[in-house]
């Protein structure tokens, strides 16, 4: 990274740096960001210097009184290093981008409809205690509890390199609050995941391939809701691909970000299908399978949430409902596919 930011300041100096304003700019954000890593570095560096200096400090005086502040010292050093190794693995094309998310109520009635609004809730608190910021671009509620579907923005640095992990099925297991008889039910919701595409990305895309409608927006949203045929969908047919968006406030806006969302998926997909060229993908596309669940989230007989594929387990699922989610995604990042 030194070296890296050496070779852009160097850039910087030349003549006609600023000719291309657009490059130019690129340039620099990528300097603060390598600027910020090797300072945060040299942070963890120096700490982990001053513990060695306090253990020094306790052996020569023979200070057992110490011990508890350095081993509360060297328990935040570590748990701080970890996150920061956990962030050097985020180094794919797209991982320091905004991320795109789509969470879809399984079959299974209200209470799958309920189970998708809470795993909205989760990411939210999620993003929001990582000081992300959230947009919600589309919300299909329910009139008898919970949601059919919500499409939704994560923006901050590295969302999408988090975030990627959590694609596939996610299962619940309760005693159902809309079952009379107090049964225990099992509900699964998906969730889609895929990078904003920076504008500067050209994504060709034939107008023969998409099919527009539009239709009413639905839910809370101001007066415009309801009244006009503002929300949009988008359907790309080779893939079977759907994207809607009804909260912006005009069909136009509504229509711009759809393209975004469907540009996004459509390069994350060719990438994951090491597909070179958008044409060649075809298939249906539209949906997670529902065959494997990548995480099981047991309310009842017991509290546990248990990922699948990598074999973490938390014992606290109301805590990881609330956002807690770090240790799941990091033990999912540890492993390098």
């Amino acid at each position: 990274m030194e070296a890296r930011l050496d070779e852009i300041e160097g850039t910087t100096q030349q003549e006609g740096f600023w000719d291309d304003h657009e490059k130019a700019q690129k340039l620099l954000k990528e300097k603060k960001r390598l600027e910020s890593k090797i300072s945060e570095f040299a942070l963890m560096k120096r700490n982990l210097d001053d513990i060695g200096v306090l253990i020094e400090m306790a052996e020569e005086e023979g200070e057992e009184s110490m011990v508890p502040e350095i081993l509360q010292s060297y328990g935040d050093w570590k748990r701080d290093m970890d996150a920061l190794r956990v962030r050097t693995l985020l180094d794919g094309e797209y991982d320091a981008s905004n991320a795109i998310l789509s969470v879809h109520a399984g079959s299974g009635g209200t209470d799958a409809q309920d189970w998708a609004g809470m795993l909205l809730r989760m990411y939210t608190r999620w993003a929001e205690a990582k000081g992300y910021k959230v947009k919600m671009w589309d919300l299909q509620d329910d009139s008898e509890g919970g949601i059919k579907g919500a499409t939704f923005l994560v923006e901050g640095e590295n969302a999408y390199g988090y975030l990627k992990t959590e694609k596939g099925v996610h299962r619940i297991v309760r005693i159902s609050p809309f079952d009379s008889s107090g049964r225990r039910h099992t509900s699964f919701a998906s969730l889609d995941v895929m990078p904003e595409i920076d504008d500067a990305i050209e994504v060709e895309i034939s107008p023969d391939d998409l099919r527009i409608d539009t239709f009413r927006s639905s839910g809370a949203g101001g007066q415009h809701v309801n009244k006009t045929d503002s929300a949009v969908r988008i359907t790309h047919i080779p893939t079977n691909i759907v994207v809607s968006v009804q909260n912006e406030r005009s069909q136009h806006q509504n229509k711009e970000v759809a393209m975004r969302i469907l540009k996004s998926k459509l390069v994350e997909l060719a990438e994951r299908e090491h597909k070179e060229n958008l044409a060649e993908l075809a298939g249906d596309y539209g949906q997670i399978s529902w065959g494997n669940q990548i995480r099981s989230y047991v309310f009842h007989p017991y509290s546990l949430v248990k990922d699948h594929r990598t074999g973490a387990e938390v014992g606290n699922v109301h805590a990881v409902m609330d956002g807690e989610l770090d240790y799941l995604i990091q033990e999912k990042l540890k492993i390098k596919e």
